[in-house]
């Protein structure tokens, strides 16, 4: 890469220059690990306690500006000014739990050792992997990578952190808002840069890499990353279900169905894109989204602002051509709703299930609703595409069956999205849409390595971890298991009957 090529931050409502920076070519990035290492020991030295001391002033700093840093995310996505205050918030409420659990989550513990190990004590803990690696997406260019960022710092790891290259000044902010507090210290540094900044990052020697974005830029990362064995968490796109049985709240879901196709433009990987209604109350359900569908308009601070990345709103016209050619109908919106910027609110039916429309993420204010006979069969279609990232049901009486059955990393009953607001609840997907958790304490673990140790406390009665063992010692060892575990094989009588047929 050029260290002289340059990269341009553009609001995408208006085209005006929100900043201009330097490219990171790779000697950069490499330079930003480099001093990360540098802060390794004294980072993990400082404890839990101290990291906590120190995440809770970073925390200040970001919620005394939670205005400056909206305006700043409002600029550089067009997103309402509303909406990035909330996403905000929601980080900050994270940076908060990660800090504050840490030390229950990852602290050394003891564990049992087994009636043949009596003579020893176990322990395990979690330690810091060393540097992170974060790469970021555009769509919340706060909460999302804030979510691997906090996570991993809390951990005891520092962090070098690229943003998309439609965000960087947002990332460049929340860099500096840290350095703030803990001055020239390299815990938390900005590489700024396109993909092949990322694909540096990815080779610099971190110790984990956590990415947020498409699938397919995802395996890259996972190429890149396999390179030297790094290892990675991928949280990459979604194609999420909603369902709506047949004694739901149908206001409720309407109106939460609205907001998770809609917010944002649609450009969340956790929004509702299909919709699966129980046919005694589709026609019921499907007027009060498209009333709702219809008083949502997409323009400059509007309820939803434009689409971030440019060339989005061809990929938003192709998906809604092709369910229309297949025999789908617009009864909200439609082929002439998606602009040059703006892309106004989609409702499509009647939409075959081999649509690309219902098979990958179309990432806009667009939305499918089917009609099921049953809730099975909308389990059966929700459970039938390749992603598996979050999803939604509403019902009075199945909604935690119901969501149990669905294969999807996360599932929000009568509410949509909330998961994603809960600290305490690992956030990732299956399939497509990746593996690896953040937030709560799998996140806490996710950049951590486990430390098992055993110490012998009593000289052990038969001591089996020498070559001049008798054939005694090997005996009652025998006799030990056999005694120990000899009646699992015993069938109950149940079982037995079950064999026998009857």
């Amino acid at each position: 890469m050029n260290q002289a090529a340059k990269l341009e931050s553009l609001n995408p409502a208006t085209g005006d220059v929100v900043g201009v920076y330097a490219a990171d070519d790779t000697a950069a990035v490499e330079a930003a690990v480099a001093r990360a290492r540098g802060a390794v020991d004294w980072w993990t030295g400082l404890g839990f306690d101290g990291r906590k001391e120190v995440l809770g002033q970073w925390r200040g700093v970001i919620s005394r500006r939670m205005g400056q840093l909206a305006d700043l995310v409002h600029q550089e996505t067009g997103k309402p000014n509303g909406d990035a205050l909330i996403e905000i918030g929601l980080a900050i409420e994270h940076l908060a739990w990660a800090a504050s659990h840490a030390e229950k989550v990852l602290r050394r513990r003891t564990v049992s050792s087994g009636l043949q190990l009596v003579n020893q004590s176990a322990s395990v803990e979690y330690l810091p992997l060393g540097v992170v690696g974060v790469i970021g997406p555009w769509n919340y260019p706060v909460f999302t990578p804030m979510g691997s960022i906090v996570y991993a710092l809390a951990a005891g790891n520092p962090v070098v952190f690229k943003p998309s290259e439609l965000t960087p000044a947002v990332g460049v902010w929340l860099a500096d808002s840290l350095t703030e507090v803990v001055g020239e210290r390299a815990l938390l540094q900005v590489v700024v840069g396109f993909g092949e900044t990322g694909a540096a990052l990815c080779r610099a020697g971190i110790d984990k890499l956590a990415f947020t974005g498409s699938t397919g830029t995802g395996k890259k990362v996972m190429a890149a990353c396999a390179e030297n064995l790094i290892p990675v968490v991928i949280e990459a796109g979604g194609k999420d279900a909603f369902l709506v049985d047949e004694d739901a709240d149908l206001e409720a879901a309407a109106d939460a169905a609205a907001f998770g196709a809609f917010a944002n433009a649609g450009q969340t990987c956790i929004g509702v894109e299909r919709i699966y209604v129980h046919e005694r109350v589709y026609d019921d359900f499907l007027e009060r989204l498209s009333e709702k569908a219809r008083s949502v308009h997409a323009e400059y601070d509007g309820a939803i602002g434009p689409m971030t990345l440019s060339t989005q709103p061809d990929v938003v016209r192709s998906h809604i051509d092709d369910a229309l050619a297949k025999g789908g109908r617009a009864v909200v919106g439609g082929a002439d709703s998606v602009g040059e910027r703006y892309v106004q609110p989609t409702v499509l039916v009647d939409v075959p299930e081999d649509s690309i429309a219902v098979t990958e993420e179309t990432f806009g204010p667009t939305v499918t609703v089917a009609k099921v006979a049953t809730m099975d069969r909308a389990v059966e279609l929700a459970n039938a595409g390749k992603y598996g990232l979050g999803s939604a049901v509403f019902s009075a009486k199945r909604g935690m069956e119901l969501a149990h059955r669905l294969r999807a990393g996360m599932t929000s009953v009568n509410g949509v999205t909330s998961f994603a607001g809960i600290p305490a609840l690992p956030f990732g997907g299956v399939g497509d849409s990746g593996f690896g958790r953040i937030h709560g304490p799998d996140g806490l673990k996710e950049f951590t390595f486990a430390k098992a140790v055993a110490r012998q406390r009593m000289k052990p009665t038969l001591n089996l971890t020498t070559l001049t063992r008798s054939a005694k010692t090997e005996a009652t060892f025998a006799t030990l298991v056999t005694a120990l575990h000899g009646g699992a094989s015993q069938l109950p009588k149940r079982a037995s009957r079950l064999r026998r047929g009857r």
